[in-house]
Order: C-alpha cells, then sequence, then structure tokens
C-alpha cells in the first residue's frame, strides 16, 4: 500500500445496506471478529441501525442517497467501504470513486454491466494507492476459485465452463427492487460465452446442464449473462468460456419466449413497468432447496485431458456474507494490493476456503492422466 492510506481512518469498515438481510450478516461476521463496522443508512433507519449498533459499541453514519453517501466517505475516510445498497451499475464506480485515494472498496455486483465496469477503475485505483474488489460473493469467487486452483501450474486451457449453484433459503416479504432488475436485466441481456477469445451473444437459457453433484443431490442449470464468465476468463485465458447458473430459466417454454421477452424488457419503460411489479410481489418463506450450495468448473486442455472441480458451500447468502466480511477485514488489515480485482485474482483461491467454502478435486481425466488429483 502506498502512504495515501494513512489519510484514512484507521481500520474503519463501513456497512452500507446495514439495514438489509446481508448488510446485517456482514455486520455481525464483522463484529464476531471482535471488529466495530460503522452502519451507514438512510434517516428513516436510524434507530434501528442505532440499536444494531449498540449491540457491538459500533456508531452509525446517516447519509441519503448515493451522492451523500459518496459525500461522507469522502469527508469522513473510511479504511474500507462494503456497498450492499445493490444496482452496482449506478452505485459502485461513484462509491468506490468517493474511497480513493488511499480507501478501500467492496461489493457483490455479479453481473457483466457493473463487475467490467468497477474492474476498468484498475490503472485509477492503482495511482491512488486504493483496492477495489467487486464480486465479493458466491456470485463469481464460488466458481472463480474452482477455476484458479485447477488451472494452477498448468498450461492455458482450450476451453472452461462453470456453474453456479447456490442454494438460498427465502424469508417472507416482497421481492425488493434490486432482485427485481436483476432479473428483468438477465432477460433483457440474453446470454454470453467467449467464442474466440471474445464475448458474444448466445440464447438465454443455453448449455442447459442437468448435473449430479458430489453429494448427490441434482441440480439444473442454464447459460445466462452473469461476471462468473468473465472471472473465469480472466482467470484461465481460456478462448472459450461458457457458464450456467442456477438462476437462468431452465424449462423448455421459458427457455422458447426469452428472446422475446429479452427485447419488449429491453425498451426503458417495459424495463421500468416490468422492475416495479416484480419488486412488489410477495414471497413466501422457503428453505433452502439443497443442503449445499456448489461452484463447479471443467478445464479442457487442448490435447484432450480435462479436470473438474467443485466448491462446496452452506446457504449461498450466507457464504456471499462470509466472502464479503473476509475480504473487508483483509483490506483494513492492509493485505491487498492497489487496483481493481475479483477476490481471487486479489487474495486467490484459498479466500473460498477462508470464508468457509471447501474445494474439491476429484481425478483427472483424458490421454495425458497424471493420476488422481486430491486438494
Amino acid at each position: 500500500m502506498t502512504d495515501t492510506t494513512q489519510s484514512t481512518r484507521s481500520g474503519e469498515i463501513w456497512i452500507l445496506g446495514a439495514g438489509g438481510r446481508i448488510g446485517s450478516a456482514v455486520t455481525a461476521n464483522l463484529a464476531a471478529q471482535g471488529l466495530k463496522p460503522v452502519l451507514v443508512g438512510r434517516e428513516s433507519g436510524g434507530d434501528r441501525l442505532r440499536e444494531a449498533a449498540a449491540d457491538f459499541g459500533g456508531r452509525v453514519v446517516i447519509a441519503n442517497g448515493v451522492d451523500g453517501i459518496a459525500a461522507e466517505i469522502t469527508r469522513q475516510r473510511p479504511a474500507v467501504v462494503f456497498n450492499g445498497i445493490g444496482d452496482y451499475a449506478a452505485t459502485a464506480t461513484v462509491i468506490a470513486r468517493a474511497c480513493m485515494p488511499g480507501g478501500h472498496y467492496v461489493d457483490l455486483a455479479a453481473d457483466l454491466t457493473a463487475v467490467p465496469r468497477l474492474l476498468d477503475l484498475d490503472q485509477e485505483a492503482e495511482r491512488a494507492g486504493s483496492t477495489l474488489v467487486t464480486g465479493a460473493g458466491f456470485g463469481v469467487l464460488a466458481t472463480e476459485a474452482v477455476v484458479i486452483r485447477l488451472c494452477e501450474d498448468r498450461p492455458t486451457p482450450a476451453a472452461v465452463r462453470v456453474d453456479a449453484l447456490a442454494s438460498v433459503s427465502l424469508s417472507a416479504g416482497v421481492v425488493g427492487s434490486a432482485f427485481a432488475a436483476s432479473m428483468v436485466d438477465m432477460f433483457a441481456t440474453g446470454g454470453r460465452r467467449y467464442t474466440g477469445g471474445r464475448m458474444v451473444a448466445s440464447r438465454l437459457g443455453s448449455d442447459l446442464q442437468n448435473l449430479t453433484l458430489p453429494d448427490g443431490q441434482q441440480a439444473k442449470s442454464a447459460g445466462a449473462p452473469s461476471a462468473e464468465l468473465l472471472a473465469a476468463h480472466r482467470a484461465s485465458s481460456a478462448p472459450s468460456v461458457t457458464v450456467t447458473t442456477g438462476m437462468a430459466p431452465t424449462s423448455l417454454a421459458v427457455r422458447t419466449m426469452a428472446p422475446l421477452a429479452g427485447r419488449l424488457l429491453s425498451v426503458a419503460p417495459l424495463r421500468r413497468f416490468a422492475v416495479g411489479r416484480m419488486a412488489k410481489a410477495k414471497m413466501k418463506e422457503t428453505p433452502a432447496p439443497r443442503r449445499h450450495s456448489w461452484g463447479h468448473a471443467v478445464v479442457t486442455w487442448p490435447d484432450g485431458t480435462h479436470r473438474e472441480g467443485w466448491l462446496r458451500a452452506g446457504d449461498g447468502m450466507a457464504y456471499t456474507a462470509s466472502v464479503a466480511a473476509t475480504v473487508a477485514a483483509s483490506l483494513a488489515r492492509g493485505e491487498g494490493r492497489p487496483g481493481a480485482y475479483t477476490p481471487g485474482a486479489l487474495f486467490g483461491a484459498g479466500v473460498a476456503e477462508q470464508a468457509g467454502g471447501e474445494i474439491l478435486l476429484p481425478q483427472e481425466t483424458g490421454p495425458a492422466q497424471d493420476g488422481p488429483v486430491i486438494d
């Protein structure tokens, strides 16, 4: 780190969106480590935040709107800011730039709009002595870590496929605007893949997978525009990369109508209407569909050799909170380096294990077998 870090408050970690499910879980995780995160929120939720902060001796910052938050960051200079307020395509670069110089930034973005924008700040962050980390959750890291581990000390592979299979319990309530926007935008964007080293469009719901998981359970996934694709490409340099996720549509009927729905939802007024209606929809309390969340990768080399691996975690939301807290605490200790990164690119595959995941590498197969690979 450069000397610009001396201008920040010593070790102070701000939690934006502290009143939400992920924000409160990140706060609890950091407090359990003996840290005192600062809870940041609107005046309307100030009393609730003050009660939460009192439980661990922390403090509260009241700021309304992204511009208000950015102004407080610039004025008070926290060491680390965790952005849990969502809408990362609009909020991430504004808040990340407010952290500079010297302050560090973490978010949970996992889409192909927000993540590339944040990574594009790499040189700016390096000059400012700041570390910016995007995708610090199950989304991105669960598959990125497996690709990194599979490709260690190996030549560049020919192809990579990653599958993100989060298992999440849902609380009763409304869908909310952040999740509604991500689902609508998935249809509007359509699928993506790397072919010949270039990201190209593909059909939403393509590459349908019926996976048997290491614990014997079954899961379906399909292609979608998620940032796991970008992270896997950067980690492997493979010219061919595909991604599937359990969040994508897997039924034939929905996959068939997805292109038409995407064209309609790309029209701004229709998008706003769809997000607004979906955000107000009510959800029932629902248990997690599977015992574990899984990140999966299959890496194939030009000679036909291929290796696959899995990352096993618990509830996907709980694991996301653990990843974010692990990254934020590491940055507060000065363990990062200036620039913009995904978590695995900065800290290696070990950060996924430090956050509570377990990487499983079964036997390698193909004409160039070296024998079992056990991690």
